[in-house]
């Protein structure tokens, strides 16, 4: 938490000294400035005044512009120096919301930080698009430099791409070239990465783009790829469902477990009851389709080699592997006694 020299609300009392009572009480209202910090609509405040809302937007406009004007706001510059470093010390551009996190989580206050932020143009608000939540900066040169080094991190991304927080700031802060060293810090960029839209972290910390399943994760199967990835070999359903007990809390039914991996792409059923990540490798498919993907990429196999490679892919009894050999549709001998595709 960062702490100011200057009581937020006291400020806010003396730059609103000389408003009007209806013109103090609509900027009250619309910021949210009273113990309750309701921020009131254009609309609820009309109702009130028996006006309409675009007399209260007039009323609210005037009333910002005739604080700027006042003695007191000047007499306040120091506050609002102060607050620009303060947003300097996050990293020049910040998200709205962890800015306003970082002085005080009482709403209240909140509010009364964030008429400061809108009365001074010391501030630039870069309102919420599609790409980035809202934030405020107050250096545009960095300001620009972020935006688009977030925006070229997200491209270079494949949608099932997982990196590791380390990796992914290094990445980040290799491509904010000419930058100030003075940002060029892993608690800055992790701030500038948060405020992006499209980067999100799962719930192990990793990265990727926020709409993917690895990262986004809404059920058993999400939650089923992130623990065998962490466990980094097959596992039975059953220890899939305990893990994800174990790691993220949540109570899975082995059943419901045992069902989602078998319907899903990413994972590939390698034994009895035995699951591997298709990333790893694995060849999707029962034997027969095993045996064929090895054959066609290795040609011409002995019967041992054959089983070799099979066992590396299934957790199968070598019987099972022989009697798929001997099917005639698929396989057949050559004449150097070496299996090929039928």
């Amino acid at each position: 938490m960062i702490n100011t020299s200057f009581k937020p609300k006291q400020v806010t009392k003396r730059l609103m000294s000389d408003l009007h009572e209806r013109a103090a009480d609509v900027i009250s209202n619309r910021f949210g400035l009273n113990e309750d910090a309701e921020q009131k609509t254009l609309e609820a405040i009309g109702d009130k005044y028996k006006i309409t809302r675009e007399r209260v937007r007039q009323i609210e406009n005037a009333a910002l512009a005739s604080i700027r004007k006042a003695d007191t706001f000047k007499a306040e510059q120091a506050a609002f120096d102060e607050l620009k470093e303060i947003i300097h010390s996050l990293g020049a551009i910040v998200s709205e919301e962890e800015l306003l996190n970082s002085i005080s989580k009482d709403k209240c206050v909140q509010n009364h930080i964030y008429l400061h932020l809108v009365l001074s143009d010391i501030f630039t608000k870069h309102k919420e698009d599609d790409n980035f939540k809202t934030r405020w900066s107050v250096d545009d040169e960095t300001a620009e430099k972020v935006h688009g080094a977030l925006k070229n991190l997200y491209a270079d991304l494949k949608d099932e791409d997982i990196i590791s927080e380390g990796e992914l700031v290094s990445t980040f802060l290799g491509d904010l070239k000419d930058l100030s060293e003075k940002y060029k810090n892993e608690e800055i960029a992790r701030r500038w990465l948060s405020m992006s839209k499209n980067l999100s972290r799962n719930p192990l910390g990793e990265w990727g783009k926020s709409t993917s399943p690895n990262i986004k994760t809404r059920g058993v199967k999400d939650y089923s790829f992130l623990v065998m990835r962490k466990h980094g070999s097959p596992m039975h359903f059953r220890e899939v469902a305990k893990a994800i007990f174990e790691t993220f809390g949540r109570k899975t039914h082995v059943a419901t477990c045992h069902n989602e991996l078998i319907k899903d792409s990413r994972f590939v059923l390698v034994g009895r009851g035995m699951y591997a990540l298709k990333e790893w490798g694995y060849t999707p498919g029962v034997v027969k389709d095993v045996i064929r993907e090895i054959i066609k990429k290795e040609g011409p196999m002995s019967k041992e080699d054959i089983v070799d490679k099979v066992m590396k892919e299934r957790y199968l009894k070598k019987n099972t592997i022989l009697v798929n050999l001997q099917n005639t549709k698929h396989f057949k001998k050559n004449k150097a006694g070496l299996y090929t595709l039928a």
